[in-house]
């Protein structure tokens, strides 16, 4: 039975970091660091067949404007069950996230997954802005 739980203390780090760092094409070789960091000042949720984790997702929000959906996974060997729906479905239902004015993420090949919460294109992508691939200290001195 699947079960979705916001519980850190539940989530496998090490199974995180090697998805994220070895697996997924958003986070190569991403730093244990940066994943457990990550994991602390975000709302997570983890995906889980008993007490086995096989997928992961984490939030970043203010709880009362705006959510950003990161780092979702489910390990290839689930794929394709409706695990991943069933994932979204729980972080966009959870109480703590109702009312929020705008949610936002990226993705190179789900869209059809997030078009059924009501993700869309960006509507003005020309008020976007990001600084990407360089740390803050290097952005600012360019």
């Amino acid at each position: 039975m699947i079960q979705i739980s916001t519980d850190k203390k539940r989530l496998n780090i090490a199974l995180i970091h090697e998805y994220l760092s070895k697996e997924s094409y958003w986070a190569k070789n991403r730093e244990a660091e940066i994943v457990e960091r990550s994991i602390e000042n975000s709302l997570c949720f983890g995906v889980y067949i008993d007490i086995q984790q096989i997928g992961f997702a984490r939030v970043v929000t203010d709880y009362a404007v705006f959510a950003w959906i990161m780092d979702v996974f489910i390990l290839e060997d689930y794929q394709g069950k409706g695990f991943g729906k069933k994932l979204i479905s729980a972080i966009m239902s959870h109480d703590k996230l109702q009312n929020l004015k705008r949610w936002g993420l990226a993705t190179d090949d789900a869209h059809g997954l997030y078009k059924q919460f009501g993700f869309s294109l960006l509507n003005k992508p020309h008020n976007m802005m990001e600084i990407s691939g360089v740390k803050i200290t290097e952005a600012i001195k360019k």
